[in-house]
């Protein structure tokens, strides 16, 4: 299926994993994009502090991506968590919070471009990129998870699925967002 709108082409996106092949596949599926890359937390920091990226996709494990998801949020860059190994109820939750637009299962990384694009579509029209996700992936994170695997933060879940765009992350990402401040918002 061909995609009518690119949100990708064009886009300078910061891929951060310490896994290298990972990085050639996610620079070659995003093919569209200027892709930079970083391997270390420390590379991906002094990137974050010193470019502009429209995208961040950030691994959790081996390269503190949740540390990297506060720095990237403060920047004002939209961030995309990519994880195999810390796919979990408790780090989905913690992105979240964290500011993080999604949430993505190494195992999608052959749809990353159709999902990126969907996600970065959302986030440009000001709809809620949390809600496309769920739409999409909500049956792997329940088999994944298990049924009842939001049961824990009950409270949490059932007030995020009333208001994807009011959630903390959201109001996170906000604070940051030149184009709110600037309205004095």
């Amino acid at each position: 299926m061909a995609v009518s709108t690119s949100y990708i082409k064009g886009k300078h996106i910061l891929a951060v994993d310490d896994e290298e092949d990972i990085l050639d596949t996610i620079e070659d599926i995003l093919d569209e994009a200027h892709v930079d890359r970083a391997a270390t937390y420390e590379t991906a920091s002094r990137k974050i502090r010193e470019k502009h990226y429209d995208l961040a996709i950030l691994d959790i494990m081996g390269v503190d991506g949740l540390k990297l998801l506060e720095e990237s949020v403060q920047r004002g860059i939209p961030t995309v968590m990519l994880t195999a190994h810390s796919i979990n109820p408790e780090t989905l939750l913690e992105s979240i919070r964290k500011g993080a637009i999604s949430y993505l299962p190494k195992e999608t990384l052959a749809e990353l471009d159709l999902l990126l694009n969907d996600l970065l579509g959302c986030h440009e029209r000001g709809e809620a990129p949390w809600k496309l996700l769920f739409e999409k992936l909500g049956d792997y994170f329940d088999k994944r998870f298990g049924p009842d695997w939001k049961a824990k933060e009950k409270e949490f879940w059932s007030e995020f699925s009333r208001t994807y765009q009011i959630g903390k992350g959201i109001q996170e990402r906000l604070k940051h967002d030149p184009r709110v401040l600037g309205k004095g918002i």
